[in-house]
């Protein structure tokens, strides 16, 4: 595999890790549902010229996907970033990234349960040190703090983000919407935009436009993280696969990690090691140990429905 197609979900991670500081630097600067509604329509506005003629000729599929294509939209475009925005008001930028580097194992696990595929030794093991290591993080080292009220609503917020990305990732399977991946895209963009635009209603108006503070940032999340990230996740996907990709998921919070302590001064403490590192392990074990955990068992088992 030639090195550089590597350089292709490095980039997005690295870029990914830059929007997890946008989100810390919005909390006192733009509401949550703003700067999602305002990435989105900035997104939607560059991908425009480049999608909608050939969306166009291709209207006869994607009309019929047209309610699929918005409920995935609102779970991964306007769901998940919204709760990652909110998120970052109570909680650090690492902990954000650890959380979310759990999406190919919450998604693995929802796989089972919804694909019918053949639960591994990797997932069981993989999931059980995952969450011992995410309880030891969330309670910042002391798992018993979480029943008398410890923690933060952050992380509860940063759990649902991830599942309802992780089920994003499920429902694309199970789906098989059969468009052009920018096609695709786009079009949740547009169903993203259109549910932001119903929050948008509730908010006052200086609240919503964007001010000098804000416009960088929406300028980072409308771009570089809405369009220039999933071009080169999908050119990652393309040359090396996408179990190869999911791989570089676990370097989002060592990324993130780094920017945050020299831009945030963000303090690393002991929790974060052996708690991330733990899920991070969790993670690694679900992605590379993929023995069947009932023995004859298919490796790759697939519902019906999918077929």
């Amino acid at each position: 595999m030639p090195a550089p197609y590597f350089l292709f979900p490095f980039i997005a991670i690295l870029l990914w890790a830059g929007n997890v500081m946008v989100s810390k630097l919005s909390v006192d600067t733009i509401d949550p549902t703003a700067i999602t509604f305002w990435r989105l329509a900035i997104a939607v506005a560059l991908m425009s010229p480049f999608v909608l003629k050939q969306a166009w000729r291709n209207r006869a599929v994607i009309v019929p996907q047209l309610p699929r294509l918005a409920f995935l939209g609102f779970l991964a475009m306007a769901l998940f970033q919204c709760l990652a925005y909110q998120a970052a008001k109570t909680i650090t930028a690492t902990s954000i990234a650890i959380i979310t580097s759990l999406v190919p194992l919450l998604t693995m696990l929802l796989s089972v349960l919804l694909l019918r595929e053949a639960p591994t030794v990797g997932m069981l093991c993989g999931g059980v040190l995952s969450f011992g290591g995410l309880v030891y993080l969330i309670s910042s080292g002391n798992p018993a703090t979480l029943f008398t009220g410890g923690g933060h609503v952050g992380d509860l917020l940063m759990l649902i983000a991830v599942l309802a990305y992780a089920l994003y990732g499920v429902l694309l399977r199970r789906w098989h919407v059969g468009l052009p991946s920018w096609q695709s895209t786009y079009f949740q963009a547009i169903a993203a935009l259109s549910f932001m635009l119903l929050f948008e209603f509730r908010l006052p108006l200086d609240t919503v436009l964007p001010n000098r503070a804000s416009l960088p940032l929406i300028a980072y999340a409308g771009t570089l993280a809405s369009v220039v990230v999933p071009y080169f996740w999908l050119q990652g996907v393309k040359y090396l696969g996408p179990n190869r990709c999911s791989m570089f998921m676990n370097l989002l919070p060592v990324a993130t990690a780094v920017i945050a302590v020299g831009w945030f001064r963000e303090r690393l403490h002991e929790y974060h090691f052996l708690g991330g590192g733990a899920a991070l392990l969790g993670v690694l074990l679900a992605q590379m140990i993929r023995r069947p955990l009932v023995i004859g068992a298919p490796r790759d088992s697939q519902a019906s429905e999918m077929r």
